[in-house]
């Protein structure tokens, strides 16, 4: 397996033919970063592993021609939506009749034109490039560049399945802005939204793993997810963010400053294979304990794990 280094664009080239993968990769190497693999299993294998933007994959290859690597493409989740372009020298109609419809999005022909390939490469990127803007808008907060609550539902789910496989503990926090009806009636809502952006700055500058993630979950509500947390990990973190958030001076458009404070629900388990107990369940005691800490002073962490009232909760 070849690679060029320093693109950003990735493609998988397929091809049992070592004149034809080097012809490929001299017309593309200036502009992605190229994988090369000369036969169907290792191409199965190289996707799944490195999941490139794209595949270019001749389809007369020995054992298993292209027709077939793409029907098992398609069959793995990890690499079922990489749009693959067939490069083929077959000039039957059906070929490429069979080809879209096993959902190839375009077809390159031997010999090589430099400039189709060029082309067509390029016209494929800059559809990718637009599936993957839209993709980011629809579960991006668009007032403060994080996740929304769209993105983040599904986000817990796949990580409580996780934990539930690993039999590790998964921790949830609930963070709700104290009073902030309050500070949107004094100062307005533009500098309301002001006080959102800043407590989501701060929240993601006091989270230090790339696995831990957050999002806004609604109004002055945000959520953030710890996998591999255990209670005295989730306390710690939820401790600094609270501490963050109130040392913290908000600007606001009269050149003054402004401070606020957080209450933060937490919940920590570890999910068993034959548990009734629901990721809704889970998310449901985070926002008990947030609810206990604001019913019981505000600008605090609570633990639904240190509530009497909790079940199965580390």
């Amino acid at each position: 397996m070849a690679k060029s280094m320093g693109k950003s664009n990735s493609i998988l080239i397929v091809d049992d033919e070592t004149v034809n993968i080097m012809a490929l990769v001299d017309i593309l190497r200036n502009d992605y970063t190229l994988y090369t693999e000369r036969d169907g299993k290792n191409c199965l294998d190289t996707a799944a592993r490195l999941q490139p933007d794209l595949i270019l994959l001749d389809i007369l290859m020995p054992e298993m021609n292209g027709f077939e690597v793409m029907e098992n493409l398609q069959k793995d989740s990890r690499t079922k939506d990489i749009p693959i372009i067939f490069v083929t020298g077959l000039s039957q109609s059906d070929d490429e009749v069979r080809g879209f419809s096993l959902g190839a999005v375009d077809y390159i022909s031997k010999p090589f034109s430099a400039q189709v390939v060029k082309m067509r490469v390029q016209h494929q990127m800059k559809i990718l490039g637009l599936i993957r803007e839209i993709q980011t808008l629809s579960v991006t907060d668009p007032l403060t560049g994080i996740g929304n609550r769209r993105y983040f539902n599904t986000l817990v789910h796949q990580e409580w399945e996780r934990a539930k496989r690993n039999f590790t503990p998964i921790s949830f926090m609930l963070l709700d802005i104290d009073d902030f009806k309050q500070f949107n009636d004094s100062f307005g809502h533009l500098n309301g939204d002001i006080a959102l952006q800043s407590v989501a700055h701060i929240i993601s500058s006091e989270i230090t793993r790339s696995s831990d993630k957050i999002a806004r979950w609604g109004g002055e509500e945000f959520a953030i997810i710890l996998p591999d947390t255990d209670t005295t990990g989730a306390r710690r973190v939820s401790e600094n963010i609270r501490t963050a958030v109130e040392n913290a001076e908000i600007p606001i458009d009269d050149g003054e400053v402004k401070h606020a404070t957080v209450s933060i629900g937490i919940h920590t388990h570890i999910p068993e294979r034959c548990d009734e107990y629901s990721a809704s369940n889970f998310v449901s005691d985070a926002d008990k304990a947030l609810f206990r800490a604001k019913r019981t002073g505000k600008n605090r962490v609570c633990a639904f794990n240190d509530m009497g009232d909790n079940q199965q909760s580390l």
